[in-house]
């Protein structure tokens, strides 16, 4: 039997999902964050809700 193709399995896999919505004013600051650190819309909208959190935890 051949080993298994493809994507391996994720750590921590993401299956829940959400659908937001932005004005354009917001977008264009999300886009601003996430080019400045180099990384995505989502691991922006994540790194930011864990910063919220944190902040709670205080």
């Amino acid at each position: 039997m051949s080993p298994r193709t493809g994507r391996p399995k994720s750590e921590d896999p993401k299956s829940k999902q959400i659908g937001v919505r932005f004005d354009s004013e917001s977008l264009a600051k999300l886009d601003y964050v996430s080019g400045y650190y180099g990384e995505t819309r989502v691991e922006t909208i994540r790194r930011g809700i864990e910063k919220l959190y944190l902040e709670l935890k205080k």
